[in-house]
């Protein structure tokens, strides 16, 4: 499981370790107490471009639904039963932007829009036949 980026300086003592002092890249890894993996692929992005600084994390990132924005929250408001998936298909469709289930649910959440079901409609179901919650009629008493 990844955790924090290593120091650039371990970084830079473990691959001197290997390319200077001939250490396998385990060898390595285990004299400064790190996984195999991580040194393997430190010396290889050494090898291929001379870094040595962890890659940046985290940051913002760009959604492709916000230049659409104003066509999803029409089209949401003119079929408010559309599910998701058949929201993503009409993007496709329409403007070529492919987007999953979780992309358009957390692009509608941040809007204040959910899919939940109708309550009317379930307020609706439950009461119109005279059951209780768990659909068996009341006992009389």
């Amino acid at each position: 499981m990844p955790g924090k980026p290593r120091s650039e300086d371990l970084r830079v003592r473990a691959i001197a370790a290997v390319l200077e002092d001939g250490l396998s890249r385990r060898e390595a890894a285990r004299r400064f107490k790190v996984g195999d993996a991580s040194v393997i692929r430190w010396v290889a992005a050494y090898e291929e471009s001379g870094r040595t600084s962890p890659l940046p994390t985290g940051g913002d990132r760009r959604s492709v639904l916000k230049p659409h924005r104003d066509w999803l929250l029409a089209l949401r408001r003119k079929e408010n039963d559309l599910t998701p998936e058949a929201i993503g298909e009409r993007l496709l469709a329409a403007h070529g932007v492919s987007a999953d289930k979780s992309m358009l649910s957390r692009f509608f959440a941040a809007e204040g829009i959910s899919f939940k079901k109708n309550r009317a409609r379930q307020r609706a179901g439950a009461a119109g036949r005279g059951r209780g919650a768990r659909g068996v009629a009341p006992r009389a008493a």
